[in-house]
């Protein structure tokens, strides 16, 4: 609205410091802000398989014979060959079994003892080999099981579906 004086007539509107362009240049930097988060992304998402949801397949089972009668472990080697990590989150063990995902930790001292994990990465574009020097699946009690016979186990993942796998009976160290 333009202002007006005593009289009656139109005053110029008072001088304000600012020009026409001014409310342009306080767009200007989220304006630009936005167009270089969208020109990252799609650099991003065109570059390869960013977004792309984890694809895991599990192999080389093995499973130890018991050596005491308490529990005995079991391992597998899980790859993710899609473009998300994914978390094993459980394992199910043949029936009258629990199965539980531990880690290998030092004691003190050169010892080495287990804890119990409630889950583990398994990284984009990666591979998570366990072993009985990182991380396993402790089964209690143990199988009645022979070198060469084959036990049923479903992993569970966070993002994925579960995957049904077999492990080998083997001697540790075998």
């Amino acid at each position: 609205m333009i202002p007006r004086s005593a009289d009656g007539t139109r005053a110029p509107a008072p001088y304000t410091g600012r020009t026409p362009w001014w409310p342009l240049r306080a767009a200007a930097v989220p304006l630009l802000a936005g167009l270089l988060t969208l020109g990252t992304l799609v650099a991003w998402t065109t570059a390869g398989r960013a977004g792309t949801p984890a694809a895991l397949s599990v192999r080389d089972g093995r499973v130890f014979v018991p050596q005491n009668p308490e529990a005995t472990a079991a391992f597998f080697t899980i790859v993710n060959s899609g473009g998300s990590d994914d978390r094993l989150i459980g394992v199910t063990a043949p029936a009258g079994q629990r199965a539980m995902l531990s880690r290998s930790v030092v004691t003190g001292k050169g010892a080495r003892g287990m804890r119990m994990i409630s889950a583990v990465t398994v990284p984009a574009g990666g591979t998570l080999r366990m072993t009985a020097d990182t991380v396993d699946v402790m089964i209690e009690p143990p199988p009645r099981i022979s070198p060469g016979d084959r036990l049923t186990f479903t992993l569970r993942f966070r993002d994925s579906p579960a995957v049904t796998t077999r492990a080998l009976a083997v001697r540790p160290g075998g």
